[in-house]
């Protein structure tokens, strides 16, 4: 065998690797939250040594404390912390651990914290299922959850208020960011608009924040009735109970946020017809432009992707394994997403890519 060959057959057996071990990325990550890691390096107020990290984890097992080093170099790799030179009061020079932007999005006190996210999603009830995904490509089960657990997620997690509980929170502190970015960025898109309806919109936190954000709307968040039961009106929010597929109550434009994704083509198009019936009744000839605004992903072709945004595509991919395993959704490209549209009778749509991973979608009758 020639250098070349061997080389190639080393690249590649390293590229397996590399795959094969990309789990510890994220489970080294749990570990340092759980460890408490970005809060504590954050209240000390500058770069903190091996030395000062260690004595300020009050639960560190002695035997444990040579493999802080260990933990922590991972995560310099991965790039959420940082090593910063910077010196003492005697003039010593050494390198201590800061955070990244990254890492500022796991602080406890941060309002955009990502970390209700990440424990849900690393729960070993969302991730058993994916042992049980080559087993379920030759059954007749609906989703690998279904398979490792007997029963799909949304039932599982009405019957486990822990799970639920966490879900709930993880997908709160995720409507807290997009609807930041929403409200910063798309402000135009509620102008002229009276009246708003958030589908699936759970316990509130996107409805409360578009409420607050604009005074002059009226906003509904509908959910189950199990979901909004007890939630309290306030100003110009209010909570209704309700089911999507049957009915959408009547509004200027209706909200679908990261909606879409959960269902099936079919239970889609159902969703849409009704979110389009909802801002298709006249407001005593006042003409509006009504629309129905998605917030979710739109996976990129391949053919336009360049390095910059190569791995905001390979999270794309990421999410819809993600859909596939834990429901029957999908994340959609361009195509899919207009042949959704069109057969639930919208003629209109416009795509503006401008929150990350996702874009803001709205559609026109």
């Amino acid at each position: 065998m020639d250098e070349a060959n061997v080389n190639e057959l080393l690249e590649a057996q390293a590229h397996v690797w590399n795959h094969i071990f990309s789990f510890i990325n994220s489970m080294s990550l749990n570990c340092a939250v759980d460890l408490g890691i970005p809060d504590i390096i954050q209240n000390h107020g500058q770069p903190m040594n091996l030395t000062e990290l260690l004595a300020a984890l009050p639960t560190l097992n002695p035997t444990k404390a040579r493999n802080i080093y260990r933990l922590m170099r991972i995560l310099v790799h991965s790039g959420f912390f940082a090593q910063q030179n910077f010196s003492h009061g005697d003039g010593v020079q050494e390198d201590g651990y800061v955070l990244t932007n990254a890492s500022r999005l796991l602080l406890k006190d941060n309002p955009l914290s990502v970390t209700p996210f990440l424990k849900v999603m690393l729960d070993p009830i969302l991730t058993k299922p994916w042992d049980f995904l080559g087993i379920w490509f030759q059954s007749n089960d609906c989703t690998p959850f279904g398979t490792a657990h007997g029963k799909e997620l949304w039932d599982y997690a009405c019957h486990d208020p822990k799970l639920g509980n966490l879900f709930n929170e993880g997908m709160a502190s995720d409507a807290r960011l997009v609807s930041s970015v929403l409200i910063d960025k798309c402000k135009g898109s509620f102008e002229g608009l009276d009246s708003l309806v958030d589908v699936g919109g759970g316990t509130g936190t996107v409805g409360k924040a578009i409420a607050h954000a604009f005074p002059h709307l009226n906003c509904t968040v509908l959910d189950l009735p199990h979901v909004v039961a007890g939630l309290k009106d306030s100003g110009n929010l209010k909570y209704v109970g309700g089911d999507m597929f049957e009915d959408v109550p009547a509004a200027d434009a209706v909200l679908l946020k990261s909606i879409l994704h959960d269902w099936n083509d079919d239970e889609c198009v159902k969703i849409l017809k009704r979110c389009k019936e909802a801002i298709s009744e006249q407001d005593k000839g006042v003409v509006i432009k009504k629309k129905v605004m998605i917030v979710d992903m739109v996976v990129m072709e391949k053919k336009k992707v360049n390095d910059e945004s190569f791995n905001l595509m390979e999270t794309q991919l990421f999410l819809d394994m993600l859909m596939m395993v834990l429901q029957t959704g999908r994340e959609r490209r361009e195509e899919e997403w207009a042949k959704l549209f069109f057969a639930a009778g919208f003629t209109n749509y416009n795509i503006t890519p401008i929150l990350g991973l996702r874009s803001l979608i709205e559609l026109f009758p």
